[in-house]
């Protein structure tokens, strides 16, 4: 399922409804790139005006791809029914699908890492930093050079620049550093100025959270 808003393609067409379809048409490539089918998520915020929805529904029509009004916020299951039918029959129309991966569990990190970058992304190749390179050439001495990758990039763009909208290509993903998570089994890949996790707290906000004597939810705040 791909989830999209009238407001995200407004904003990857920097203002521009149309011009934003581009963003979201290589979305759905990239799903179909792995052989599964789409169904395109379509979730309405109040102000959205009913021609700027239909000219959302109109793209994906236009493109073949199954697509449903999601409104579950504003109206629980009810508002969710229409999205789980095509769910549904995207299942009955794909009961045995067969998702090709983007590359061979044999391959290095950087092959891995330029396959993501090419073939998810758009772009044009990848640049590593000098500490990038150290990092991935130790943990290749340690015998972690065939791991998956897992890529933090900006999720406001499909480049690693927050800045370039749409589905910019003439671009190089930079790989500012690469992480280790051995226990969990990839390494965790840095893409521009991305930030990772932070940590959490010792004590979790949710043992602050109760309900009193009138029934009413409390600590939330």
């Amino acid at each position: 399922m791909l989830v999209t808003t009238v407001q995200s393609v407004r904003s990857q067409g920097e203002g521009d409804l149309q011009a934003g379809f581009a963003n979201l048409e290589k979305h759905i490539g990239i799903v179909r790139g792995l052989h599964l089918p789409v169904v395109v998520a379509i979730n309405r915020f109040p102000k959205d005006t009913d021609a700027e929805l239909a000219t959302l529904q109109q793209f994906c029509e236009a493109r073949g791809a199954s697509f449903a009004l999601s409104e579950a916020y504003a109206k629980g299951g009810e508002g969710a029914a229409a999205l789980a039918r095509k769910v549904v029959e995207a299942i009955a129309a794909n009961p045995d699908p067969q998702p090709v991966p983007l590359y061979s569990a044999g391959s290095t990190a950087l092959e891995k890492i330029e396959t993501v970058a090419r073939r998810v992304y758009g772009a044009d190749g990848v640049e590593l930093s000098e500490c990038a390179q150290q990092n991935l050439a130790r943990f290749e001495g340690w015998g972690f050079g065939r791991l998956p990758v897992c890529i933090a990039k900006t999720q406001y763009s499909l480049s690693d620049d927050p800045k370039r909208m749409g589905a910019p290509t003439g671009w190089k993903l930079r790989v500012t550093d690469v992480g280790l998570s051995a226990g969990a089994g990839f390494l965790v890949v840095t893409s521009g100025a991305m930030m990772l996790m932070p940590g959490l707290p010792k004590t979790s906000r949710a043992m602050l959270i109760d309900v009193d004597a009138d029934g009413e939810i409390v600590g939330m705040g």
